[in-house]
């Protein structure tokens, strides 16, 4: 399958500080539209009945693939911010930065009719990925996989997650210590 995003994706990215950005892509409608559309792509067939995003560019990416893909949206927050209901909680694994994030899923969003995919901009350790797919089994719901921007986990994660993306993290320009 040729990749329509990957040109705007490339092209949008940059370092900041020794950070990555990826919102640029959002400023641009048309790379936007691919983007969300190549998120959608490789999991148009495999019976998606509820994407889900965690706080916050999984939120403006995974809402618009729900809508891409004509199902609802479910949210994962992170921390304490107000998220009413019962929920079901999961604390990650350290993330790139030893960071462990307490995420949090509204118990009635998934049920044992179910079958979620998870869209982020980035994954790289595949821990809060892990931690979101527990919350949905726990839930009832079924585990489709998950759909980046830009890939950079190991394999293996990579395989057990079911991860796709649009390009992977040796792609990317690198850093030139500058910017």
């Amino acid at each position: 399958m040729v990749s329509h995003a990957r040109g705007p994706v490339l092209e949008r990215f940059r370092w900041i500080g020794g950070h990555a950005d990826v919102w640029q892509i959002f400023r641009d409608p048309n790379a936007l539209a691919a983007v969300v559309r190549e998120l959608a792509g490789p999991f148009r067939e495999d019976g998606v009945t509820a994407v889900g995003g965690i706080e916050s560019r999984g939120f403006l990416l995974g809402a618009a693939v729900a809508v891409e893909l004509g199902v609802g949206f479910v949210a994962v927050r992170k921390g304490e911010g107000i998220f009413p209901g019962k929920k079901v909680t999961s604390r990650s694994d350290p993330d790139y930065r030893g960071t462990r994030q307490e995420l949090r899923l509204q118990q009635t969003a998934v049920g044992p009719e179910d079958r979620v995919l998870l869209v982020d901009d980035w994954i790289e350790t595949g821990s809060q990925a892990s931690a979101v797919r527990s919350m949905v089994e726990e839930c009832g719901g079924r585990w489709v996989g998950c759909s980046v921007i830009v890939d950079q986990t190991a394999p293996a994660r990579r395989a057990a997650l079911g991860v796709r993306s649009i390009v992977t993290a040796i792609e990317l320009p690198a850093w030139d210590g500058q910017s």
